[in-house]
Parts: C-alpha cells; sequence; structure tokens
C-alpha cells in the first residue's frame, strides 16, 4: 500500500480574486481521491479538515497517521466521517469490523485506535471517501444508512434542483465533535445544488461530486458572492470551499455530491444566503 498527502493553506478572500485557472485549481480542487491499494489525503489549513479516499484492491489498506498529524494515530485527536461510494467493503477499527454498502456512512470517533480498510470483492473494489476534523473529546462510533438519515426534499425540476439532502453524520442523528457530513442526490433533468448559493462564516465545506456520467462534468462555483469563480470538475473528484466563499454547482446531468463541513459551531441552518439575481 502507499499513503499520500499534500498540505493545502488558506487563502485571503482579496487574493483569491486574482487567481488564475490553474492557481483555483492547484488550491482548491482536489483531482486524485481514489487510486489502487493508494490512501489519498489533503490537509487543509481551513479548519484543519482532512479530505481524503482509500480504494483498497488487493491490499488492505491502514489509515496512517501523517506527518502534519504529530501523532501515532491518525484517530488520537481526530474524529472521522467515511463513506463507501464503491463496492461492498470493510472498516476494521480495533476489534470491531464494520461492513459498509454503497452510499452507507460511518462515523468514528477519537480515541487511539488505528483504522483498516478493504474490499469483499477486488474485480468491484470498494471506494471510501472520508473527512476527518480536530475532536477535543470521543464520541461513540455509529454506522449511519440512508433509513435512518434525515432527509430533505427541495427544488423542483421546473428550476432544474429538485433534490434530496441525505444527512446523515449531523447532530440530530448522532453526536459529533464538529464534523458534519451529509448526501445529496439529483433527480434526473435537474442539475443545480446549493441554489440559492450561500457562506457560513463559522464552517468550511468540502464536496466530493460522483455519479457523473462518462463524458459528462461539473462545473462548481466558488469565492464571495459578488467575485464568484467556477471549477470545471470529473466524476469522483473533491473540492475545498473556504468559510469566505458559496458552494455551488451545475452540471450537464443530474449526479450526487457528499458534503462535509468542520468549524466552531454545529447548526446546519446558519447561513448567509443570497439572492440568485445579486450573483456576480
Amino acid at each position: 500500500m502507499k499513503t499520500n498527502y499534500e498540505l493545502r493553506y488558506a487563502a485571503h478572500p482579496e487574493d483569491a480574486k486574482s487567481y488564475d485557472t490553474k492557481r483555483l485549481r492547484r488550491d482548491f480542487l482536489i483531482e486524485n481521491i481514489f487510486s489502487a491499494d493508494e490512501v489519498n489525503m489533503v490537509y487543509s489549513m481551513y479548519d484543519r479538515m482532512i479530505v481524503g479516499g482509500a480504494m483498497p484492491v488487493n491490499e488492505t489498506l491502514h489509515l496512517e497517521a501523517i506527518d502534519p498529524l504529530k501523532q501515532p494515530v491518525f484517530l488520537r485527536r481526530r474524529e472521522i466521517g467515511i463513506y463507501n461510494i464503491g463496492g461492498k467493503g470493510r472498516v476494521k477499527v480495533a476489534d470491531d469490523v464494520i461492513e459498509l454498502d454503497y452510499k452507507e456512512a460511518l462515523y468514528l470517533g477519537a480515541g487511539d485506535r488505528e483504522v483498516y480498510f478493504e474490499s469483499l470483492d477486488a474485480s468491484n473494489p470498494a471506494k471510501f471517501y472520508f473527512n476527518s476534523a480536530t475532536a477535543h473529546r470521543n464520541y461513540p462510533d455509529k454506522k449511519i444508512t440512508k433509513d435512518i438519515a434525515i432527509v430533505a426534499e427541495m427544488g423542483s425540476l421546473e428550476t432544474s434542483n429538485h433534490r434530496k439532502i441525505n444527512k446523515m453524520i449531523v447532530n440530530q442523528v448522532l453526536p459529533t465533535c464538529q464534523l458534519q457530513m451529509g448526501m445529496t442526490e439529483l433527480a434526473p433533468g435537474s442539475v443545480w445544488n446549493t441554489m440559492p448559493a450561500h457562506v457560513h462564516s463559522r464552517r468550511m465545506e468540502a464536496y466530493l461530486y460522483f455519479e457523473v456520467k462518462e463524458g459528462q462534468a461539473v462545473c462548481h462555483f466558488m469565492g464571495e458572492p459578488q467575485e464568484t469563480r467556477h471549477i470545471w470538475m470529473k466524476n469522483e473528484q473533491a473540492v475545498l470551499s473556504p468559510e469566505w466563499s458559496i458552494h455551488s454547482a451545475a452540471a450537464t446531468c443530474n449526479y450526487t455530491f457528499i458534503w462535509g463541513m468542520a468549524g466552531e459551531n454545529l447548526d446546519y441552518g446558519d447561513q448567509d444566503f443570497s439572492k440568485i439575481e445579486d450573483l456576480k
């Protein structure tokens, strides 16, 4: 197995206004999430969120404590939310083994426990996507499926944004320190997410786009409401969203995305919306 990681530093919104396409993609886009028998991570200075993926094929993969953590165990001072967007797999943590099917999630609390990822079938490997945030205490582990999620149906086909928001790793479902995660599924014929756009100044966010059909793409919108920018993205790529930035997208087909947030509060509704006609 191989573990890869990189650091991403925070940007001032005044500086980000001058970024060209190459710089925007370098600082905010995470192109390589899943590689066979590798764990890939980005350690972001936005609320010290770690965004990563593990794709075990022929090996069991270990969630190693990368050097920036300065700890011997990844979860010592961290909590983690894990989604499987591939074939059936297992997550081993201490003496527990948890099976995750497609679109099922797992929350693991902080503690000196090693984590391992496995696929049940190498010909259809699991793809474990994870977000991790710093944690001040341990909360119990919990597997979360869509049938126990809080589901909000929003939008309409007429406005091209009919979608189901599955709130899965949120404080109404289980206790966490600061991590909040969910999965939004767009209906056929709908392409817009998170519209009207908003910012939440006390939380950063990361998006993973998947179920983007072959030959199609997602256009992710970011930046301040009056200084928006865009990043074209492919299937199974992620993007970082600073606390000062909107996070919205439209695609050339319907798709699904996993959102993850970290920061100083757990209030999902703490948002500052922008009117569509005021965006620039």
